[in-house]
């Protein structure tokens, strides 16, 4: 029987699933496991801090497929706890490794230095139990392999993170090494797809095609329905980047103001369903159940009725439709109007409009929003052919976005755009210093509104708790490493359309990899359009004192 180290074993295993970087902390629980990290043929990418190398492996895996970091035991995991909360709530791909003290130690109950003190060392792996649908507490050689592929193959099946902890004198030890010659296998999701979708596309006069963000895998054969048919199309915040925003049947956000399609519509296909809070307007723009069929990953679903069926079936059935008996497309038109701001100063009301209608984007960059003004704003932008976008959708933890760009950058080599606000940026600013050393081809662009603004216009406006430090954000650059001389680093700021008009022009003109970071100012109480929308709706009266009205916006 042939044997490999253990070590050897998980990284293969995890190269297998399409890994190429792992990012992590090193500690002294992990540094065995460590040394074996880039032998096996994986980059590895050290991070500030075990949180940001959370979030660096959760936005690699929204790219890659799937995303691996390591920790060390206690202080470590913990660390990161929040980043696979994170994961396990949008479903995502992500595999925490975690380094534990040798198991005479623990047998032995030893007071050592990253636990509690009361000899008990499963505490933390408990904690992981709750937002983990996989943990492998390796503890024997015999049976070690089995459990890391079991929980990769939870991980894979289920979209969500698994965990999996090493003891460090295990790190070294042979295990058998013949399941390696046979790849991870899914569980096929079998069933037949019901009569019943093929009935109700057929019957339907007024047919609607929404993508949500749970469009595992199929994401082209969505596509291609919605180009074949002609159907109104439209995404969720969460979907957006999903479908080709160049097919003329593509409307945008489903939300308020496209009400009138989804008012009217008689039958509406919903792809990957994700209806929490934010993603639905606060609950308001989940489709009428009564003419919604919702298509998973595991079946489909109409009011109180399931079946179990692929995400390919479904699609394959779809595809295979006779076009000539659906319902014709009616007349579909969808103009981008370049906004034209009111006013010297720069507003959020227009600003992502202008950025969509400024040629800023190409062809398969990657854009980032984070949680707050930003990643609202960002429902706004028109995307050239594809780009991906990830925003806000449940998790909402503000500082994500900038460490996930670095995940993202080195899942697709190719430009990262990240839109983040001043409060969020300084959650998890010393990331940018990994950016730079890792010389990734990057636009962060910073809306300096001086604070928490979405916290202001959800409630304290006025409050001390809504301020942060005011930083010299454009100098961060240089504090983080600076340039050198195949890695440049460019920095601007602008307060007015012009400054900003004259910015983007520059930055189109740019070809080579770079770091360029773009200070945009605006007032403490400016907002995006649809936000303030939201705004009104709380405030019938009229909004308090200092936030612009929709007509002024």
């Amino acid at each position: 029987m042939s044997k490999v180290i253990l070590a050897e074993y998980l990284f293969t295993r995890l190269k297998q699933c399409g890994l190429k970087f792992m990012f992590g902390v090193p500690g002294d629980y992990n540094l065995q496991l460590l040394d074996h990290v880039e032998p096996q043929g994986l980059k590895w990418v050290g991070n500030c801090n075990e949180l940001n190398s959370g979030y660096a492996a959760d936005g690699y895996a929204r790219v890659a497929g799937i995303g691996s970091l390591i920790t060390t035991f206690g202080v470590g995991e913990l660390s990161a706890i929040n980043a696979i909360a994170g994961a396990y709530a949008e479903k995502v791909c992500v595999v925490h490794i975690v380094g534990t003290p040798p198991r005479k130690t623990r047998t032995d109950k030893l007071f050592v230095h990253h636990t509690l003190g009361d000899g008990d060392y499963f505490h933390f792996a408990k904690m992981y139990e709750h937002i983990t649908v996989a943990q492998a507490g390796l503890w024997d050689n015999e049976t070690a392999p089995e459990m890391i592929d079991a929980a990769l193959q939870k991980c894979l099946e289920q979209h969500r993170p698994v965990y999996i902890s090493v003891p460090d004198d295990m790190v070294n030890d042979l295990v058998a090494s013949e399941r390696l010659s046979t790849p991870i296998k899914l569980e096929t999701v079998t069933g037949q797809v019901p009569q019943l979708l093929s009935e109700k596309v057929y019957n339907s006069q007024r047919p609607v095609i929404l993508v949500d963000g749970e469009c595992f895998g199929v994401e082209k054969d969505v596509n291609k329905l919605a180009k074949i048919t002609g159907w109104p199309t439209f995404v969720s915040a969460f979907g957006k980047g999903l479908v080709d925003e160049s097919l003329p049947n593509f409307l945008g956000v489903w939300g308020p103001e496209t009400e009138r399609y989804w008012k009217d519509c008689d039958l509406i296909l919903c792809f990957g369903p994700h209806w929490s809070g934010t993603n639905t307007h606060m609950f308001t723009t989940i489709p009428d159940q009564n003419i919604t069929i919702c298509l998973t990953s595991t079946g489909v679903r109409f009011k109180d009725q399931n079946w179990t069926c692929s995400f390919t079936s479904v699609l394959k059935t779809l595809l295979g439709l006779d076009i000539e008996k659906l319902a014709k497309p009616t007349q579909i038109s969808r103009t981008l109007q370049k906004p034209q701001p009111q006013g010297k100063l720069i507003t959020q009301a227009d600003f992502y409009r202008f950025l969509s209608c400024s040629g800023l984007f190409k062809p398969n960059d990657i854009i980032m929003a984070e949680t707050g003004t930003a990643g609202i704003g960002a429902r706004e932008f028109t995307l050239p052919e594809n780009v991906l976008l990830f925003g806000p959708v449940t998790w909402l933890s503000i500082g994500y976005m900038l460490p996930a760009a670095l995940g993202t950058s080195l899942a697709r080599s190719t430009r990262t755009i990240l839109l983040i606000g001043d409060g969020s940026f300084q959650m998890t600013a010393q990331e940018l210093s990994t950016i730079i050393k890792q010389k990734l081809n990057f636009l962060l662009i910073l809306v300096n509104n001086d604070g928490y603004t979405i916290e202001r216009c959800i409630h304290g406006k006025d409050q001390s708790y809504n301020d942060v430090a005011r930083w010299n954000y454009l100098q961060a650059p240089d504090f983080f490493g600076g340039g050198s001389d195949d890695y440049r680093i460019r920095t601007a700021s602008a307060r007015t359309w012009k400054e900003l008009e004259d910015v983007l022009e520059r930055e189109k003109a740019s070809e080579a990899p770079c770091l360029s970071m773009i200070e945009v100012f605006t007032t403490k109480e400016d907002a995006p359009r649809f936000l303030l929308g939201l705004l009104e709706k709380q405030y019938p009266d009229g909004l308090p004192s200092g936030f612009p009205h929709m007509e002024a916006a």
